[in-house]
């Protein structure tokens, strides 16, 4: 918990507001292995984070939305009678949720809400997803809605597609509600089934190292890696038509179709459903406390998403090859959409210190960029905070 930034937004409540608010926080997320697999109705090995969003929030009766985003400095408010997308792009995450609230029949009668936060941005730690969660909770939990937490996470979710025009998958939300300290969580992208296991700090440090870039590729490439699982997915459902994902191919099924798929339908179609199995392996790994066999998945997860998924980038697998060299890094891959972002590493236990000098040493001197890294600890999803 931030009490700095928490310290932070109840000054400038008192400041704009005359009401005492109640305080809340939602964090951002890691995803440990499956990548490209949540759009496949596959599994992800998401996890909340030691980094959050923050709010203090408070009802004040006026028909109206008050928001004030200490990050940017900025004010905003709209009546609730009229929410409506606006030019002020951060507010639109908010009123988006606000909007899903009125769409579920659920009224209410104004909102003061300040937040900040720090999780860093443009890293690929679900900021966005933070920001609409941890909303969503405080007017659930101000008005006492009782809306249960797979329907606050498809509302947060309709929220970042209609209002912030960003058509996600369920992942980040998810592990921003369902976040539990020491635990990833094994989530059915399907089914929205989940269960927990274990990942704690005692063994391992969790360190991303931001490239600092992002290619301009990584928006249009995303959509014809879709396109290009869909194809293969159509294919194959000719033959076996209980099969509406790739969640539903298994590889010898894949390998019937090989001839008849183009080289780039067939390596998308086959990193997903071996990276859809690694989830499993890795859920395996974890319960055995088995850090190398994880370690192990986890590079054959950039390999897959470098030489046929076709997301990675120069300055991603520069961070990773410094990666491998290290003994005491267990394992590593780039996180994210790709072209761009972080990697995340398993490090061993006291050997991080050693791991992060040899990044900020060596990166430079093969990209000409410096690096940003991030020690993260595994915290608890969304909710109120206890502050005063």
């Amino acid at each position: 918990m931030n009490k700095n930034i928490l310290k932070t937004i109840s000054n400038k409540f008192a400041e704009l507001y005359s009401t005492d608010p109640s305080f809340y926080c939602a964090p951002g997320r890691i995803n440990l292995i499956g990548e490209h697999t949540d759009y496949n109705n596959g599994f992800v090995l998401p996890a909340a984070i030691d980094k959050a969003i923050y709010f203090a929030v408070s009802k004040n009766g006026l028909n109206k939305l008050r928001l004030f985003s200490i990050d940017y400095n900025q004010g905003y408010e709209i009546k609730i009678d009229n929410l409506k997308k606006t030019d002020v792009v951060w507010a639109n995450y908010l009123i988006g949720v606000a909007v899903q609230f009125q769409k579920n029949k659920m009224s209410f009668d104004g909102l003061d809400c300040v937040f900040a936060g720090d999780i860093p941005l443009g890293a690929g730690l679900s900021s966005s997803a933070a920001l609409e969660c941890g909303f969503a909770v405080c007017i659930n939990d101000i008005y006492q809605f009782n809306i249960d937490k797979k329907q606050l996470i498809l509302m947060a979710q309709k929220a970042e597609h209609e209002f912030a025009g960003v058509k996600c998958g369920i992942m980040d939300q998810f592990a921003s509600v369902f976040g539990k300290s020491g635990h990833v969580v094994r989530l059915d992208c399907r089914s929205l089934d989940y269960e927990y296991h274990p990942l704690t700090n005692d063994v391992v440090d969790i360190i991303l190292c931001d490239t600092k870039v992002k290619h301009s590729l990584a928006s249009s490439e995303y959509n014809i890696r879709r396109e290009e699982c869909e194809v293969g997915v159509e294919m194959i459902k000719e033959k076996y038509p209980h099969v509406d994902s790739l969640r539903d191919v298994s590889p010898a099924m894949l390998e019937e179709f090989k001839s008849q798929m183009t080289m780039f339908v067939y390596q998308r179609c086959h990193y997903v459903v071996n990276e859809i199995i690694r989830v499993e392996e890795a859920c395996k790994a974890l319960e055995n406390h088995d850090f190398t066999t994880l370690g192990k998945l986890m590079y054959q997860t950039h390999d897959g998403l470098n030489n046929e998924y076709k997301v990675s980038c120069d300055e991603l697998n520069v961070l990773i090859e410094i990666a491998r060299q290290n003994p005491d890094v267990l394992g590593a891959r780039m996180m994210g959409g790709g072209f761009g972002g972080c990697t995340i590493n398993l490090v061993k236990k006291g050997c991080s210190e050693k791991f992060i000098n040899n990044v900020i040493e060596e990166y430079p001197k093969k990209t000409g960029l410096h690096t940003e890294i991030y020690r993260l600890t595994i915290a608890d999803g969304a909710g109120k905070v206890n502050f005063s």
